[in-house]
C-alpha cells in the first residue's frame, strides 16, 4: 500500500476533486515533518538547558513549527472533513434540511477563510515591524502561514460546496476497510 493511500481519506470521497489530492497528501506530510520538528527541538530545548548550556534560538524554531503546525493542520483537516465543521448537527439531517445546513456551515467556513485571508495579510505586513529575539528575524515570519491557511481553507471549502451542491451532501459512506467484518456501524463505534 502505498503512502498516498494510507495518508488520504477516502470519506466522503463525493466531496472531493481528485485533482486536489496532491495537495491533501502534502499538507499531511508538512504537519508530519512540522509535528516532528517541533518535537525535536522541545526535546533539543529541554536537553541544553539541562546540561547548562541552552540554546536561545530553539524557543524561535520551536514557536514557528508548532504555530505552521497549527494552520497547516488546520487547512488538511478541512480538506478532510475533520475540522470547523459541525458534523453531528448535519448527519442527523437528511434531505433538504441537511442541504441548507451543510451550505450554512460551509459559508461560515469560508467567512472564516476570508478572516483569515484578510487579517492574516494585514498582520503579515505589520509583523515586518517587530522583531523576534534572539535572531532579530522579523515576526512577519510567523504570520505568513496564517493568510496562506486561509486561502487552502476556503479553496477546500469551495470544492465541498460546489461537489455537494452538485453531487449531494448525503451519500452513505463505503464500509471501514479497518473494520472487523460482519460488524454494523454502531457496534465498531462501541469498541474500545
Amino acid at each position: 500500500m502505498a503512502i498516498a493511500d494510507k495518508l488520504l481519506v477516502q470519506r466522503q470521497r463525493h466531496l472531493k476533486w481528485r485533482g486536489l489530492d496532491w495537495l491533501e497528501l502534502a499538507l499531511m506530510i508538512l504537519c508530519g515533518v512540522l509535528c516532528f520538528g517541533f518535537s525535536l527541538s522541545v526535546t533539543a530545548d529541554i536537553v541544553t538547558r539541562t546540561i547548562g548550556h541552552p540554546w536561545l534560538w530553539l524557543q524561535e524554531v520551536t514557536s514557528t513549527l508548532f504555530i505552521y503546525a497549527i494552520f497547516v493542520g488546520t487547512a488538511a483537516a478541512t480538506r478532510r472533513n475533520d475540522h470547523l465543521y459541525l458534523t453531528a448537527i448535519s448527519e442527523a439531517m437528511h434531505g433538504t434540511p441537511r442541504l441548507i445546513v451543510e451550505v450554512i456551515i460551509r459559508l461560515v467556513v469560508l467567512g472564516v477563510a476570508f478572516c483569515l485571508i484578510w487579517y492574516g495579510y494585514q498582520n503579515y505586513l505589520r509583523g515586518f515591524g517587530s522583531f523576534r529575539l534572539p535572531s532579530g528575524t522579523p515576526i512577519a515570519s510567523l504570520y505568513a502561514i496564517i493568510p496562506l491557511s486561509g486561502v487552502l481553507i476556503g479553496l477546500f471549502t469551495i470544492e465541498q460546496l460546489v461537489n455537494g451542491l452538485r453531487n449531494g451532501f448525503d451519500h452513505p459512506e463505503p464500509p471501514d476497510e479497518d473494520a472487523a467484518p460482519g460488524l454494523t456501524e454502531a457496534q465498531m463505534r462501541a469498541q474500545p
